[in-house]
């Protein structure tokens, strides 16, 4: 597939600045004037954040009315439940919500829906439970922004509700007695895509200025926090930067047993992003996916290291069935892709009564970078049908669905990733018409847009080099690990890896070899031979190997040099 290269314009005056200024290397300092990170201040925050750059989380709506009734909650010992999402970022922010309020003497309880047999969100029968165990005061996380219904019907039943959630709410705000959530549009918080365990982590900071509680004490949940919000994508910059940041360094000294024993099973020997999102992440989502959500936030929550060890073991049997209903799926949806011709069209969209409603969505995600289109896949259950979708840069998914809300009976999410609720026979007048919305917005037109920080040669790609790079950990949303094009490249060395699923080179720059290799590239060994000259764009990476390091360029693209 054809990719566009973007160069970004660098500013050779600020370079220098900087690089004067906190005398790091011209790759460092032009990443980040590539990413508007120029102001002094601005910069040692990104570099070196710390506790005191956390904004006041009473600027945050509805907080103070939150923290007001989670205190008498606590003063008068009532039945309090938590109310979480089955996802990392749910299953974290019930963690950190739990353990400080039973630090603050208060044991509350909690509830995940069951991702295959109640889906997201609150739910009326969940509520009637609720009711039925005389709880006074539900406490959502990372959820409950779009339960109009249900926070009435829990209204009804003289039961208090405190929203807190991170996603888009609808035009009306639900009836609770409390809304924290950063989307409002009376929001005036500086700061507004903290995932949900990072707004539970402003209510537990809040709670602890309101209660003169040592900082120490809520700050020690960075570690949990950290994974949630990595884990769910949202922009890594900002207070989220700071979260991540200082979470990781937490992280590596963790008290927590059961992260203890999820870092150890999960294989890493270097806590950084990549650890979090795909060795600790997987892991703990294949739990809800497989609908055994309770057991991801048990790990969490004991104290046992024995305990911890034999949940995490649970975890990784789950992470192995997961991947090989992943990988069913995704042949099944390769098949009819190709027997429906979706290759010529704007959008994919696939329907199966066969497939596992826990698994479409990584499945969807899948789809959607193999052929760098909107995907959405749906799993029917009789006349019912729950979907997954994943978006491409420059289309709004969650937009695209309130335009085609008389389609659905249900639908939530944001511009990237949704998950709705259809009737089987509203199916195919929904993949028309979302074929017809997408044609409407010219998507057609979109390509994939690689994004250059800097071309490089030889005098840029010494280890020490790269490895000051990682300054810019952690990576994630909003904060790619940088790219760079290396242009006129010989060709030494070319081969396919991996029964011919990826690339590896080595190219040569007048007397300097340079290893690169191309992951899922493999076919491209096919189009080059030894001696063509390559333009390449990629990430550079230090590999050790017989206990020596070299740079290493993980391709993302290369064409021929003209």
């Amino acid at each position: 597939m054809h990719k566009k290269w973007e160069y970004q314009e660098c500013d050779e005056e600020k370079i220098n600045d900087i690089v004067n200024k906190f005398n790091i290397s011209r790759l460092l300092a032009t990443v980040l004037v590539n990413r508007g990170i120029t102001d002094e201040k601005e910069i040692q925050v990104f570099l070196n954040p710390t506790r005191k750059d956390f904004h006041d989380p009473y600027e945050m709506p509805d907080m103070k009315i939150a923290v007001n009734r989670i205190i008498d909650a606590i003063e008068k010992k009532e039945k309090v439940i938590i109310y979480g999402d089955y996802d990392v970022d749910g299953i974290t922010s019930i963690t950190v919500l739990k353990k400080f309020l039973k630090q603050c003497g208060l044991d509350a309880d909690y509830y995940i829906p069951n991702r295959l047999t109640e889906g997201y969100g609150l739910n009326k029968n969940a509520i009637d439970l609720i009711k039925s165990n005389n709880y006074t005061l539900i406490i959502t996380v990372d959820c409950g922004i779009s339960a109009i219904e249900e926070i009435e019907y829990a209204n009804s039943l003289n039961i208090e509700t405190i929203i807190t959630d991170h996603h888009e709410p609808m035009d009306i705000l639900p009836k609770a007695l409390a809304v924290v959530d950063l989307k409002r549009k009376d929001n005036k918080y500086p700061f507004k895509s903290l995932a949900g365990c990072g707004v539970v982590f402003k209510l537990i900071q809040a709670i602890s200025i309101k209660l003169n509680i040592p900082e120490n004490d809520y700050l020690k949940y960075l570690d949990i926090v950290c994974l949630g919000t990595i884990s769910d994508i949202v922009p890594l910059v900002d207070e989220n930067r700071v979260i991540a940041k200082l979470g990781l360094k937490l992280v590596q000294v963790t008290k927590n047993p059961g992260l203890k024993s999820l870092l150890n099973i999960s294989g890493y020997n270097q806590v950084n992003s990549n650890a979090i999102s795909f060795g600790i992440a997987p892991r703990i989502n294949a739990c809800g996916r497989m609908g055994h959500e309770k057991e991801a936030l048990e790990m969490f929550l004991t104290e046992n290291i024995v305990e911890a060890n034999n949940i995490t073991q649970k975890l990784n049997d789950y992470n192995l069935e997961r991947q090989k209903i992943e990988k069913d799926i995704l042949d099944e949806a390769i098949e009819m892709i190709e027997k429906e011709n979706c290759k010529d069209s704007c959008t994919i969209v696939l329907g199966s009564d066969k497939w596992h409603h826990g698994v479409i969505g990584i499945v969807s995600s899948k789809i959607t970078e193999m052929y760098f289109k909107p995907s959405i896949l749906i799993c029917f259950e009789g006349e019912e049908g729950k979907g997954s979708g994943r978006s491409i840069p420059g289309f709004d998914l969650h937009d695209a669905l309130v335009n085609l809300s008389d389609d659905l009976e249900k639908f939530g999410g944001h511009e990237m990733a949704i998950g709705l609720s259809i009737n089987k026979k509203n199916y195919n007048r929904f993949k028309q018409n979302f074929e017809e919305y997408a044609k409407s917005k010219k998507i057609a037109e979109i390509v994939p847009i690689i994004q250059i920080d800097k071309i490089i040669d030889f005098r840029d790609i010494d280890c020490n080099t790269v490895k000051e790079l990682d300054l810019l950990e952690p990576f994630g949303e909003a904060n790619r690990r940088p790219i760079f094009a290396y242009k006129n490249l010989k060709i030494d060395s070319i081969r396919a890896l991996s029964d011919g699923k990826h690339l590896k080179m080595t190219l040569k720059d007048g007397n300097t070899l340079v290893s690169a290799i191309g992951f899922n590239m493999g076919e491209l060994s096919k189009e080059y031979m030894i001696g063509d000259k390559v333009d390449i764009v990629g990430m550079l990476e230090i590999n050790s190997f017989n206990g020596k390091d070299f740079v290493q360029i993980n391709l993302k693209d290369i064409m021929k040099s003209y």
